[in-house]
């Protein structure tokens, strides 16, 4: 399995002969290295209706009839946009030919801003556990702390875990550390921060505070290998 991280909360997955991107939010995000002309993922999956989260999922999954995995009512919504769609729910596990798919609870908002400046809601938001090759990863979506991730951690053991680190809409470094120690991962990598003003965070701070489980800092198109 290929993980990689392309910046704000964009993470590509390549196993089992699929590419999975979660939240692609490409064009108007400052830290990726991606360009939506340049990829075709054969999978879209989505934490919550945010803008920055949702991006450019409605164009790439039109583009190359990718398999959109979302919370219900974002899926509903995406599928009027004319894109093949999975629904799913919070606490909900489907095993694809391309892996396993489980959606966890994150505190939060999920809406989606449309042009003329309507908003939509789009149901509830949520973290994602990623089964494949023997392998779980967790995104953990955008989330404040919560003691459930002692739970999760605890019935998923998780090879990779990102956790938003940004503060003001999510966890800050603090809240990010203690999720980590909850969560138990083999190694945590901070997402969402420094892509606006409002979440610039220093992610070796992050770092420093997280202890007993490995910290790898990734710059937008860094690779993990597992």
């Amino acid at each position: 399995m290929q993980i990689s991280f392309h910046g704000h909360s964009v993470v590509k997955i390549k196993t089992n002969d699929k590419v999975i991107l979660i939240d692609p939010f490409i064009n108007g995000n400052s830290q990726t290295d991606l360009k939506v002309e340049s990829e075709s993922p054969d999978v879209i999956l989505l934490t919550h209706g945010h803008n920055d989260h949702v991006g450019d999922t409605v164009e790439l999954a039109k583009k190359h009839d990718a398999l959109v995995v979302a919370p219900n009512e974002l899926a509903d919504y995406l599928s009027w946009q004319g894109v093949r769609v999975h629904n799913m729910h919070i606490g909900g596990a489907y095993t694809f030919d391309f892996g396993t798919v489980k959606y966890t609870q994150a505190f939060h908002g999920s809406s989606y801003v449309t042009e003329d400046k309507q908003i939509i809601y789009t149901g509830m938001p949520g973290g994602i556990l990623f089964t494949a090759e023997d392998k779980t990863i967790y995104h953990a979506g955008d989330t404040a702390l919560f003691s459930d991730m002692k739970l999760i951690g605890e019935r998923h053991p998780i090879d990779v875990a990102f956790v938003p680190i940004g503060d003001n809409f999510t966890m800050g470094p603090e809240d990010a550390a203690t999720a980590v120690a909850f969560l138990k991962p083999k190694l945590a990598v901070p997402i969402h921060y420094n892509t606006f003003p409002v979440i610039e965070q220093d992610p070796t701070h992050f770092a420093k505070l997280v202890e007993g489980t490995e910290v790898l800092i990734m710059s937008a198109g860094d690779v993990i290998e597992r």
